[in-house]
Formats: structure tokens, C-alpha cells, sequence
């Protein structure tokens, strides 16, 4: 059958069944969210007059929970419009309703009873074929299901959310014996391709794959801190980043996740195993103290870290287990810790502190080894393979490696063999992989990548959406390369140029590939995806470079890669060829100024977008300026008469104030994305949905956009911006150096001084922005704030 999902509806509207509204919405879903009906009105519904038979006061839990959306941080919602999205209801009036929906996911409180009276009143009220889910952490699935219908049972499953829905990637989805196999793939297709998940399907075990492996190794580096006298800021200082892990290490992950959450968690495990696994899982009593006293994180504003203000302002201090006071934020340093950030590779980083002989090797020895073994001691049974584990920890818990990446980063042969001098006993099957002559759990043959499973090789299996930079390398894809980029052939005609440089900076090299990449596609190919799978798309031109420059009184250096900058960016605007950007995480500056003059944008959800010059004291000089306040013109109707000062005026706004979006669909609100642009929820897929879009455009016959001069806001723009800078200046918002700023923009934007209405030709703009930009670069004041962001990576206001 052809199966769609158009409608949702989320029973429970907690943090999680709101935050899963608001990600349908992200991707234009509406959904019927339902909580309880309050037992009577509250003060402020009875001095309204309100009873209980008002849908005001019936509905009010799923209302407050919309409401406070608005206001959460990180915002649940890609767009504050698509609140309109999600519908309040109550489950007494409205389960009737669930025959509109076709899927509904169940978010109630983690209780087997109670989940079943839920489902006892959907199964009399949906409609057969309709998908029915909970998003349940760790309750099994299959209790869930018995005694419903038989139509209920084969379109039932799990499908477990990590929090918060919008941002975290993994999404478990537990089928039950009766799970209709069309149902599950649909639901697993559906999770990646519209949801834009990482979706691992697990088995029906305590906690599944992500929290159980995550818990046991969070439990684990408590009890190692514990018996070896280290400090909460120790064991936080390299157990993030040093290691793979996120920033938030471990006891910020508790304090972020909720002491409370995590106990929940840990608990379901530890009710339902036996012997050494389930003391592992018993929380220390001084967890449970702080539970008690409510120092659960940052929700309650204190956990295993609070900010408080002292004599040199506000310090954050670290929770001592010992005395349950808070004292100094200390951190571990070694000479494996040095030497772990000298190295060069996630393996060779790791290797320096695992096996190193010193408190930080001991360390993270100690809370390593205990993970791996049991990752290999249970993965068949709760996931199908080793494979599946790996992406769930990755997806779930921002680990860079996954259990056995890690033990191949780590070397399995070394590891191995000191697991077993130290005693410990090692899982058959992995001995039986060694004995086979097979020394890593991974395998790299050209582009493919294949994973040891149960005496064979088993290839991994990805979405056709996926492109691997890195695997087109391997099959000779490359067509040209420099320091800065590497241009590919990313198959069916089209080209791929992907920037390489220290954090994509765009320098010299990037402009000479983007000149050489237009040349080849105009000669050789459909077209060309700007794209790349770094951290982020582009944080902008190279400041050091540029700060260099300036302080040699080198200007006539730096006019000639301003100018070559702006000639690269005419160069994808004019492209006889369609040119589409991919952007995905931060598109700042120059990463922006790459984006807007291309035929089309396909932008990953999750794009930080903006012109942020403005932060080290300059304009932008790519271009920037002309192309956002030609977005913005090309969005009014032919033939409707257009205030060009207001135009001015918000293009000004948006790059005086250095706004970035939050999402792609803000960045089209602010003007960097056009209405007709694309966005893709998964950011795995960007690539490929570009792909997809230059030959859609080359299919159609592309066109280049033709020259044509432009009207700008002259003298009257300039005197009305300016107006609105002076203003915020007497105010006390800017400082002089701001002001000055302020007019040079203005006069970029306005078009210098020329009547309101004139026509002018691009490069009159982009010479205006030229000049700007290099007098502002020449200033003592700008080359200090370039200087304080280089070295402290923050704004300095002088």
C-alpha cells in the first residue's frame, strides 16, 4: 500500500510530546497534541468566570505546553509561525479526533499501566492502518501491546525520541513480534527522510541501545571518580572533546540531561537485570542526596556545577561528593593530556591518553576498558549488529566514535591483549574474531566500508541520499585540488567544490578553485554544488590573514583579494551553468557571500546564517551587502511600487546588528534564503538534495541571471539610516567606532550620493563596498577588535 503521513497526533504534551510537536511542525507537519483534562479550574480560569465544561480549561495543559515553546532554550521550533501548526486538545474530548491523524505517538508518563489504559481508548478510536507509537525510553514494547486488537499490534512499534527532538539526531525505533514489516521500514524511511533522523532500529531490551550503553558508561565514571579520588572538574576536563565526546563531558551531560531524568533512566535498567550488571546501575548515595535536595542541574540552576558570583565576578564552581559543598572548578593536567593535543588524529589522541602512565591515562583507561567489553558483551542483544551501536552512541551521545570505532582507534590486538593481563574476561565472539585473523571490527576498501558480524563481513548500509566526500577520494573522483579546496565529480554530470582550508576560511586558494571550478563545469557539466562536510559550511574570510595585512600597511594586497573575492562571487552569480550552495551549521561572512549569489540554496534545518562583519569591526566585502538588498527587491511583484528607503533600511538592520538566523527557515525570513530555495531536515542528505536540484534546474534549461542596474535608496536612505544609528548612539548603545561603522554601511546600502530612485550597475555597488570595507580596515579600532576576537574569540566594543 502507499502509505503518507500528513496528520500527527501526540498524546502527552511534557517536554517531550511538546518538543516532538514542534519538530513535526519544523517539517510542516500539523499535529493534534492531547494531554489530560484538568480536575478543576485553576485561580486564574475561576476569576475569568471559566468552569470545567470551558474548552479553555479543558484544554489547558496541552495550551500551556504550546505557550511554552515560545519561550524554551534551544528553541523547539525552526520558526516561531509554525506554533500555528500544533493544536491543543484534551483526552477526554478528543480521542474521537485520532480518526484524522495517521500516525499517533503515544508521550504519556513512563508507566506500563498507565500506557495501557491509553492505548485500550486509541485502539477503539483510530482508524485501522493508522501508525500508533510510544515514545517510551525504556518500558518494553511488547507489554505495551497486549491485548489490542490484531489491526493495533501490526501497525504498532517503538519510537524512541532523544530530547531535545529538534536538535538531537538519533531516533530508536523498536518494532514488537506482530510489527508489520512494511510498517517499520515506512517508519524508518519516514524518520530519516522527512523527520531528517538518524534512525537505528534496536530490540525490545531495558533502555534500548543509546541509554543503555550511555548509562552504563556514565555510572562507570562516576564509581571510577570515586574510588580514585578525582574531582567532578578532573573527570570533565577529558572526558569531552579530548576523548570524542561532546563538550558537556559527563557531569555537565547530567547537569543539561537532569539528575532526575538520568536516575529514571538508570533505574528501569537496574530494576530489570541481575549480578554485576545491576550494582553497576545503582546510583551512589550521594546522587541520590543531591536528587533529594533538589540539585538535579540546570533546570534547578545548580548540580554537579552552579554559577556563582565572587570577587572577580562570576566563577563557576564544581560539587565535591565527599562534602556536598562546592568548591574550585579544578581540571586534570598531565603530560598525556598535552600530548593528547599535540597529536594529530582521533586515534592518535585517544592512544596518547588510553594507554598513557599517568593519572589521566589511568583514568581513561579505567572507564573505557569497562564500556567496550560490555558494548561487545551485549550488542547482540540489544541491536542487530555492531554497526547499529556505534550510530546510536554517535546520534544519541555526540560521540565521535562509537564503542567499537573507539576499540579500533584504540587498537583491538593491544587492547585486548593488556584487557587480558589485567584479568578480564573478553566477550567469545570477539576472540573468535581475532583468532580468525582479523584485527579490526571495521574494514576500508575503496569507497565502501564493511563491519566484522558473526564470523563474516557485512557492508554498511546507508540511504542512496548520502554522499561521502571522502569516498569519492577514494574512487579517484577528484578533478582538481589546492590547499584551500578540492573539486570533485560527484557523479551524473555534476561537479562538487568542497572547501578544506583551517575552518573553511576563504582565502586566496578558495577564490583561485572557485574561478577554476566555474570554468570546468561551464565546459564539462550540468552544473556545480557548493558543499562540504566539515564542522561548519564557512565562518568567513580569513580575519588573521586580513589583520596581518593591515598592520603591514599592505592595502594594496588586500584591495586586490577584496576585488578578487567579489569578481569570484560574479563568477557564481553569471555561471552559464546552475550553481546551488549547500549550507548547513554556521554560513557566517564570507560563507553567506559564497551562498546568496548562487542559482539556488539547499540548506540543511539546522543553518546559521548571517553577515557578521560587523563583530571585528569591518563590512562585508564579498558582495554581501549588494546581494541581501537584491534578495530583498527580487521578492516584490513586478509592477508594485517598492519604498526603497524601508528596504534599505532592513537589509542596514539585519548587517549593522551582525543577525544570525537560528534555522534555515529563519534565515529565510531575514532574507538570506530565498521562498523558493530548498531545505533539507536531514543534514546527511544536503548534498545529495543539491545534487538532485542542479539537475532539476539543468533539466529545465537553465539561464544565468541577465545584469540589470538597480534601484537604490540614495541620499534619503543614507539620511534615515544614519538617523537610526545616532539615535542608538545618544542612546548609549554604540560607541563612536560603531557610528563610523554605522555611516560607512549606510552609504554602501544607499548607494552613496545619488537621488532616491537612481539606477545604478553592480559593480558601482561593489566598488562603494570596496572602498568602505578597506577604510575601515585600515582603523587602529577595527584592527583591535579583529585582534581581541583572533586571540579571545569574542567581540570587543572600543
Amino acid at each position: 500500500m502507499t502509505r503518507s503521513i500528513h496528520k500527527v497526533a501526540v498524546l502527552g504534551a511534557g517536554v517531550m510530546g511538546s518538543g516532538i510537536a514542534a519538530h513535526l511542525a519544523n517539517v510542516g507537519i500539523p499535529s493534534l497534541l492531547l494531554d489530560i483534562a484538568p480536575k478543576e479550574p485553576n485561580e486564574k480560569e475561576k476569576a475569568k468566570g471559566l468552569t470545567l465544561e470551558d474548552r479553555a480549561v479543558r484544554n489547558r495543559l496541552a495550551a500551556d505546553a504550546i505557550e511554552k515553546l515560545k519561550k524554551q532554550k534551544p528553541a523547539p521550533l525552526s520558526k516561531k509561525d509554525h506554533i500555528q501548526l500544533i493544536e491543543a486538545g484534551n483526552m477526554e474530548d478528543d480521542m474521537e479526533r485520532l480518526k484524522e491523524v495517521d500516525w499517533i505517538i503515544e508521550v504519556v508518563v513512563e508507566n506500563l499501566e498507565i500506557k495501557k489504559k491509553v492505548y485500550k481508548k486509541v485502539d477503539e478510536c483510530r482508524r485501522p492502518g493508522t501508525i500508533v507509537s510510544s515514545n517510551t525510553s525504556g518500558i518494553s514494547v511488547e507489554a505495551m501491546a497486549e491485548g489490542r486488537s490484531e489491526d493495533f499490534r501490526k501497525h504498532f512499534l517503538g519510537t524512541h525520541f532523544f530530547n531535545p527532538p529538534r536538535y538531537l539526531k538519533l531516533l530508536e525505533v523498536i518494532p514488537t513480534k506482530d510489527t508489520n514489516p512494511e510498517v517499520l521500514s515506512y517508519m524508518k524511511t519516514f524518520g530519516e527522510d522527512v523527520l531528517g533522523k538518524g534512525v537505528v532500529e534496536a530490540k525490545d531490551t531495558p533502555n534500548f541501545i543509546a541509554n543503555r550503553i550511555g548509562t552504563y558508561g556514565l555510572l562507570v565514571t562516576v564509581r571510577e571518580m570515586l574510588a580514585r579520588n578525582f574531582s567532578v572538574g578532573e573527570v570533565d576536563s577529558i572526558t569531552g572533546p579530548a576523548i570524542g565526546r561532546p563538550k558537556s563531558a559527563t557531569f555537565r551531560t547530567l547537569d543539561v540531561v537532569g539528575l532526575d531524568t538520568f536516575i529514571h533512566v538508570a533505574n528501569n535498567v537496574y530494576d530489570q537485570v541481575e549480578g554485576d550488571e545491576k550494582e553497576v546501575f545503582r546510583i551512589p548515595d550521594f546522587m541520590q542526596q543531591m536528587k533529594e535536595q533538589g540539585w538535579i542541574g540546570a533546570k534547578a540552576g545548580q548540580g554537579f556545577f552552579v554559577k556563582k558570583k565572587g570577587a572577580k565576578g562570576s566563577e563557576i564552581l564544581e560539587l565535591n561528593p565527599s562534602t556536598m559543598e562546592y568548591e574550585q572548578r579544578q581540571k586534570l593536567k598531565t603530560a598525556s593530556v598535552e600530548a593528547s593535543k599535540q597529536a594529530k588524529s582521533k586515534a592518535d589522541k585517544l592512544k596518547a591518553l588510553a594507554y598513557a602512565n599517568d593519572r589521566a591515562g589511568e583514568l581513561i583507561w579505567n572507564i573505557m576498558k569497562p564500556v567496550l567489553l560490555y558494548s561487545a558483551e551485549k550488542v547482540y542483544e540489544i541491536a542487530d549488529d555492531i554497526d547499529a551501536v556505534d550510530r546510536a552512541m554517535k546520534w544519541g551521545f555526540g560521540w565521535e566514535m562509537g564503542p567499537f570505532e573507539t576499540w579500533d582507534a584504540l587498537g583491538v590486538e593491544k587492547s585486548i591483549a593488556r584487557m587480558k593481563d589485567e584479568g578480564e574476561t573478553i566477550p567469545t565472539w570477539v576472540d573468535e574474531m581475532l583468532a580468525s585473523g582479523i584485527t579490526s571490527f571495521y574494514k576500508q576498501e575503496g569507497g565502501s566500508q564493511s563491519f566484522y558480524h558473526k564470523g563474516d563481513q557485512k557492508n554498511v548500509v546507508e540511504s542512496k541520499k548520502i554522499i561521502h566526500l571522502k569516498g569519492l577520494k577514494a574512487q579517484d573522483r577528484v578533478i582538481k585540488k589546492n590547499t584551500g579546496a578540492t573539486l570533485l565529480d560527484l557523479g551524473d554530470g555534476v561537479a562538487g567544490l568542497e572547501f578544506h582550508s583551517p575552518n573553511n576560511a576563504i582565502g586566496m586558494d578558495i577564490l583561485q578553485m572557485i574561478n577554476e571550478a566555474v570554468d570546468e563545469t561551464e565546459k564539462n557539466f550540468e552544473g556545480l554544488v557548493i558543499g562540504n562536510q566539515g564542522k561548519n559550511f564557512c565562518v568567513g574570510a580569513n580575519v588573521a590573514y586580513m589583520l596581518m595585512e593591515a598592520q603591514d600597511d599592505n592595502f594594496f594586497e588586500i584591495e586586490m583579494v577584496a576585488r578578487k573575492f567579489q569578481q569570484s562571487m560574479g563568477r557564481i552569480r553569471y555561471s552559464k551553468k546552475p550553481v546551488v550552495a549547500a549550507p548547513f551549521q554556521m554560513a557566517l561572512g564570507g560563507g553567506a557571500e559564497v551562498c546568496m549569489p548562487a542559482a539556488s540554496i539547499q540548506a540543511s534545518l539546522e543553518t546559521y546564517m548571517g553577515l557578521v562583519e560587523v563583530g571585528v569591526g569591518i563590512i562585508p566585502g564579498g558582495g554581501g551587502n549588494k546581494e541581501l538588498y537584491l534578495r530583498q527587491l527580487e521578492q516584490i511583484p513586478s509592477g508594485v511600487n517598492v519604498n526603497l528607503t524601508d528596504i534599505a533600511a532592513n537589509v542596514f538592520e539585519t548587517i549593522a546588528m551582525a543577525k544570525v538566523s537560528t534555522s534555515a527557515h529563519e534565515a529565510q525570513e531575514r532574507g538570506f534564503i530565498r521562498p523558493q530555495d530548498g531545505i533539507s531536515a536531514n543534514a546527511d542528505h544536503v548534498l545529495h538534495d543539491a545534487k538532485e536540484k542542479v539537475l532539476f534546474l539543468a533539466e529545465q534549461g537553465y539561464q544565468p541571471p541577465v545584469a540589470k542596474k538597480i534601484p537604490v535608496a540614495g541620499e534619503a536612505g543614507y539620511a534615515a539610516m544614519v538617523m537610526g544609528a545616532k539615535t542608538m548612539k545618544w542612546s548609549g548603545y554604540l560607541s563612536d567606532h560603531d557610528l563610523k561603522i554605522a555611516e560607512k554601511l549606510a552609504h554602501v546600502i544607499a548607494g552613496g550620493k545619488v537621488k532616491e530612485g537612481t539606477y545604478v550597475d553592480e559593480q558601482y555597488l561593489l566598488d562603494l563596498e570596496r572602498e568602505a570595507f578597506l577604510s575601515l580596515l585600515g582603523e587602529p579600532k577595527t584592527q583591535a577588535r579583529m585582534q581581541h576576537m583572533l586571540v579571545k574569540g569574542k567581540p570587543l566594543r572600543n
